[in-house]
């Protein structure tokens, strides 16, 4: 029997944690975020910087490569985003070291952050608490404190929005870079008819979620903020909805990913494409789009089309964000499963936090 998307009832029971409020209060979340930006302390001599480096992993990463992508063209220094215990060899006094942590206890970044600051570059944190927040503190490190909650992916407006109002304070990014006014407002209208109370019959983010059920999505974005925003839908159906999911970029994917969809036809029949796409794209990626959705058809599940919302690059990357965020709800659903708990990642955690330096 077919789960129903539209019994409140038999949502609620399946997502005891409450995945679906954390999802409904993003417009809410986006709010408090930037006046978090506004308000927070930050010295002034971090504007005179060479380049910035933003350090996370997951959720807490996902703000950073936003940033990265609405920067392009936009920026006066490079921006880059590092995911490991590692930092970049060239982090030193000309560097704006960003150590983004949701929890304050992620071990890469934590790693991270003592070497940017052996370094001697300008720190600065954003968490909700946790080992970073310490650290910083003991250090008169400037920390950005985001309130707490129970999953990072649930606090990209926290992650991203506050980092984005500090740099344009800085001056290290334009500050044309984006509507947050038209942003809130298209988030807003948005809730309106992807909520679950929105029915079925006309929630574009249940029918597509009853779509790719029980197939692969494959999500593609052209190079941008589309390529971010569909690594943010592939890991939101990884931990949401606990299936797999995989994206790729336009045009790179047309130089060899668009190849493999020959062999395997079997394989092929049981993925589902999603292209992420954007009314203001140039004729040649228009076209590009088309000709890779014809080759495609031929084989896959199905391919379809998911057009952003509004006018500014900022409205139309959170309209994109918030309908994946949605999908992954509804298929969580679909699936059986609580969209909250991460279990894998908990006993991965645990068993390296056996291992010794």
């Amino acid at each position: 029997m077919q789960f129903n998307l539209d019994d409140i009832a038999a949502m609620e029971q399946l997502d005891p944690g409450g995945m679906t409020g954390l999802i409904v209060g993003l417009p809410d979340q986006l709010k408090e975020a930037h006046e978090i930006g506004l308000k927070a302390e930050v010295p002034e001599d971090y504007s005179n910087v060479k380049n910035v480096v933003i350090s996370g992993l997951g959720g807490s990463a996902i703000g950073g490569d936003l940033l990265r992508s609405l920067a392009t063209g936009k920026s006066r220094v490079p921006i880059s985003v590092n995911r490991d215990y590692d930092i970049p060899a060239y982090v030193g006094p000309d560097t704006l070291f960003v150590a983004s942590s949701y929890s304050g206890n992620t071990e890469e970044t934590l790693a991270a952050f003592d070497s940017a600051v052996a370094a001697n570059a300008r720190v600065l944190c954003i968490s909700s608490g946790g080992e970073l927040t310490k650290r910083a503190t003991d250090q008169g490190i400037p920390v950005i404190k985001i309130p707490g909650g129970p999953a990072p992916r649930a606090a990209l407006g926290y992650s991203f929005l506050p980092l984005l109002i500090v740099m344009r304070r800085l001056g290290l990014v334009e500050d044309d870079i984006g509507d947050v006014d038209e942003m809130l407002s298209i988030m807003v209208g948005l809730r309106e008819v992807l909520a679950p109370q929105s029915p079925e019959s006309v929630n574009q983010a249940k029918q597509l979620a009853r779509r790719i059920h029980g197939k692969l999505p494959i999500i593609y974005g052209a190079e941008g903020y589309r390529a971010v925003v569909a690594q943010r839908w592939k890991g939101q159906v990884n931990e949401n909805s606990k299936a797999p999911a995989y994206w790729n970029v336009y045009p790179e994917l047309n130089h060899n990913e668009i190849v493999g969809w020959k062999a395997y036809p079997e394989l092929l029949s049981r993925m589902y494409v999603i292209n992420l796409r954007d009314k203001t794209e140039s004729p040649k990626m228009q076209r590009r789009i088309e000709v890779t959705s014809e080759i495609i058809k031929k084989l896959a599940a199905g391919v379809e089309d998911v057009w952003a919302v509004g006018k500014s690059d900022l409205a139309k990357l959170f309209s994109l964000v918030y309908i994946g965020d949605f999908v992954s709800l509804y298929l969580a659903f679909l699936n059986n499963e609580d969209p909250l708990p991460v279990e894998s990642i908990a006993y991965l955690k645990s068993q390296l936090a056996q291992v010794e330096e």
